[in-house]
């Protein structure tokens, strides 16, 4: 069980410099990332405000039918799944801004984790958004003039979510196996790599020296005893 670390400075965590870095919202904001989530958020504002705007046309009274082959189904699908896009882009682009100064690493990757999942199964939803908007489109007879425009702009859009999201969850799951960077892990002591072996002196190599303090004349010569008088 992971109980979570707090770092300083250095090394970084599920891609972003540990806490006390210094904050950059500039470089956070042009990352790949929240461009791609910009986009995303953009192309969600487009698809349901088209829904609401310009496929809802009134028949006869005032009660108004759905544009989609009159399947009220679909454009409350539309509708909800790019609302709950459009809110989730601007919560996790705020958790991206504040996320360099989450000091816990467990935090962290809970974060990554709930961006990851929601993006994927968001691409999910947008390909069966897609799918069902087109298949109601071509069914709808006949094609009002009211709200044509609009409803091909929701499903162009839709189709372009597609690539957007899955995009975004390519990046999260490359920020969650990037995980936990130690700067410390691969560190190695320099003096342990300059220092020389030692090597011991061996019997061939040495030769002995006699000391600069012995009299060479000692050895050779026998006491003689001072003479008696």
């Amino acid at each position: 069980m992971d109980s979570g670390r707090e770092y300083g400075s250095s090394g970084s965590a599920y891609g972003a410099p540990m806490a006390g870095s210094t904050f950059q919202p500039k470089q956070i904001i042009q990352e790949p990332r929240n461009i791609i989530r910009f986009l995303s958020w953009i192309f969600a504002l487009v698809v349901f405000a088209c829904i609401l705007n310009e496929c809802y046309p009134r028949s006869g009274g005032d009660k108004e039918i759905c544009i989609f082959n009159n399947n009220d189904d679909a454009c409350r699908y539309g509708v909800g799944i790019g609302v709950l896009a459009f809110l989730a882009c601007i919560i996790f682009f705020v958790v991206d801004l504040y996320f360099p100064q989450i000091s816990n690493t467990t935090d962290r990757k809970y974060i990554v984790i709930a961006d990851l999942c929601f993006s994927g199964l968001w691409t999910f939803l947008w390909f069966v958004g897609f799918c069902f908007l087109t298949n109601q489109w071509v069914n709808t007879t006949p094609v009002s003039e009211a709200g044509k425009d609009g409803a091909r702009a929701a499903i162009a859009f839709s189709f372009f979510s597609i690539f957007s999201w899955g995009l975004l969850t390519m990046s999260n799951w490359k920020r969650y196996k990037m995980g936990i960077e130690d700067p410390l892990k691969n560190y190695t002591d320099p003096s342990h790599e300059s220092a020389a072996p030692y090597s011991y002196p061996t019997a061939a190599s040495s030769t002995y020296q006699q000391s600069p303090f012995s009299n060479p004349a000692t050895g050779s010569e026998s006491y003689q005893p001072p003479p008696v008088y």
